[in-house]
């Protein structure tokens, strides 16, 4: 195969790792980044997705060359609007080398009538001050024409004016390269990259975040193999604790084309949110086995919960109807399953569906999957992570922060720790799923995060109506209230929802109240285990035990509002 030249402002395609061909850009490197060793690279911004990577020179190839080969290669969404990204540049461009090509002929005309008008000045001062020199002057033209008058001198040939003016662009020429033109991009700045110390990788390529990035062949050992999951860029950070963790970045650009894992997924609990989490995987293409114990209780008398409304047994047939499978059993789904995701509501609910009768524990097998996306404590996913790994299995906790609403919207935050190697069999999953995920490395880890980020909400929901309680009673308008708000520093959605709630008097729950206070109650557990004073989560989880008190447990979390009105 012939070699292609290529150099900085070309547009190529460039192949990364086990992704397909995408279009892109070679564009200058930031002056202090390390060029990664072994075969040539060169650093490449891709249209659509705004990322940045070094590409070896092999993997890339000419734009207009392969163009009509590669479209017809790939049918995706985003794909074809990279392409379109990649034509628009290329439409103004164009535009922009007419108007350079237009504004130099002016420039050049203007030049030439200012040269002429030189000349005539200097002709007429030479007449008027050396009539001798100007004879001379006009002795050796030819023909014998006589001299005429400087105001009817002949001005410049216009042809080769005409011709440069009318010029037309045969074929788009890139300028030339410039490290400005990197540094002045607004996408660059947000993706710049800082080599890793780690050079041997055996990576194809570093991707870029903003923090320090690891190749993703040394990350992801088995990464997606869609393109898209390059948005899915890596971050490393290093906390003063010494502890690391990785975030898979944001996904609401590409959840829309993703390509699903091969494996075979299982998913135990259809509340809120797993009701949610399974519809979008159904929705991505995954090939997804259900179970619910309220089906399981109306089919063999299983079990009793708590965890489910009275309409929940009517919740897997209806993902039957979407494409999902229905397993009798937890133990079967993990037995028939490559990975097996559970979303249940609190830790005896966890400890339930893996040891009870027919549980997980009894389906595991070497090599199976167990994803645990509960939110408990870190005493209760260890000792789970330990059965499991037991019989053989691998575990990953992988709890979420969000709501029903960002469930369903695929737009949850996702905290995993445990088996990397499951992490990133999972994927997929988590990219259909999530906003984004991060890997917090050792079992119980993402437990502790989780409970403090719920702390965090269910304070400041009780704060929340603390504050809008004390504007009622003081005879202020709690609609202005929130509109204040909303103006300042502590606008948000959720800031926003939860007060419309309480103005609309509509606790329809989107987060069960009885969860927050569970939540709350874990974190000062929590506190308490390492000698941590919790004195705001203390005092918020009493004004829900006492909205509890109130019959308030199914209602959403902002029905604490009800907790300072009686």
């Amino acid at each position: 195969m012939a070699t292609v030249s290529l150099r900085q402002g070309d547009l190529v395609w460039g192949k990364l790792g086990r992704y397909p061909p995408w279009p892109g850009k070679i564009v200058n490197p930031p002056k202090d980044l390390k060029k990664p060793r072994g075969k040539k690279s060169l650093f490449v911004k891709f249209f659509g997705t705004e990322d940045h990577a070094w590409i070896k020179v092999e993997q890339l190839k000419p734009y207009h060359a392969h163009k009509e080969e590669m479209i017809k290669a790939n049918k995706g969404k985003r794909f074809q609007q990279a392409v379109d990204a990649v034509e628009e540049f290329l439409k103004k461009a164009k535009a922009k080398e007419l108007a350079k090509e237009h504004n130099s002929s002016d420039e050049k005309g203007k030049k030439a009538k200012k040269q002429t008008g030189e000349k005539r000045k200097k002709s007429s001062d030479s007449s008027s001050h050396s009539p001798q020199k100007r004879s001379r002057e006009q002795s050796p033209r030819k023909r014998g024409r006589p001299p005429k008058d400087d105001k009817d001198s002949p001005s410049p040939q216009p042809s080769s004016l005409k011709k440069l003016a009318m010029k037309t662009v045969s074929r788009f020429s890139w300028p030339p390269p410039s490290s400005e033109r990197t540094k002045d991009d607004p996408h660059f700045h947000h993706f710049l990259l800082s080599q890793t110390e780690k050079e041997d990788l055996g990576s194809d390529s570093w991707l870029i975040h903003g923090h320090r990035t690891l190749g993703t062949e040394m990350i992801l050992k088995k990464p997606s193999v869609t393109y898209q999951a390059i948005t899915k860029r890596l971050k490393i950070s290093e906390e003063d604790s010494g502890s690391t963790s990785i975030q898979a970045a944001d996904s609401t650009a590409i959840n829309g084309s993703i390509i699903p894992t091969d494996k075979k997924v299982g998913f135990l609990g259809l509340g809120l949110m797993g009701s949610g989490i399974v519809s979008n995987l159904l929705k991505m293409g995954h090939s997804v086995t259900v179970w619910n114990r309220t089906a399981e209780k109306k089919t063999t008398g299983g079990i009793h919960s708590e965890l489910w409304d009275e309409d929940e047994s009517t919740k897997c047939d209806l993902f039957i109807q979407e494409g999902a499978l229905m397993g009798r059993t937890p133990a079967e789904v993990v037995s028939t399953c490559d990975i097996t995701f559970a979303c249940v509501a609190d830790p005896k609910a966890a400890k339930d569906l893996v040891l009870g009768p027919s549980g997980v524990l009894q389906g595991i097998r070497p090599g199976k999957c167990y994803v645990d996306m509960s939110t408990v404590d870190p005493e209760t996913v260890t000792e789970l992570a330990q059965v499991i790994v037991s019989r053989g299995g691998r575990f990953l906790e992988a709890p979420v922060s969000g709501n029903q609403q960002l469930s369903n919207d695929g737009m949850l935050v996702i905290l995993a720790a445990g088996d990397q190697g499951v992490y990133e069999d999972c994927m997929s999953c988590f990219l259909a799923m999530g906003k984004t995920s991060f890997f917090l490395g050792e079992v119980g880890n993402a437990a502790r995060m989780m409970l403090i980020l719920n702390m965090v909400q269910g304070s400041f929901m009780a704060t929340i109506a603390e504050g809008m309680t004390l504007a009622q009673v003081t005879g202020q308008s709690q609609q202005t209230l929130l509109d204040i708000l909303n103006q300042g520093q502590l606008a948000s959605i959720f800031l926003d929802q939860k007060c419309q709630n309480i103005l609309q008097g509509n606790f329809k729950p989107d987060f069960y109240l009885k969860y927050i206070q569970k939540d709350l109650r874990l974190a000062i557990a929590l506190g308490d285990s390492v000698n941590h004073p919790t004195p705001m989560a203390a005092a918020a989880n009493e004004v829900y035990k006492r909205a509890k008190a109130l019959d308030q447990s199914d209602n959403d979390m902002s029905a604490v509002y009800r907790a300072y009105i009686h």
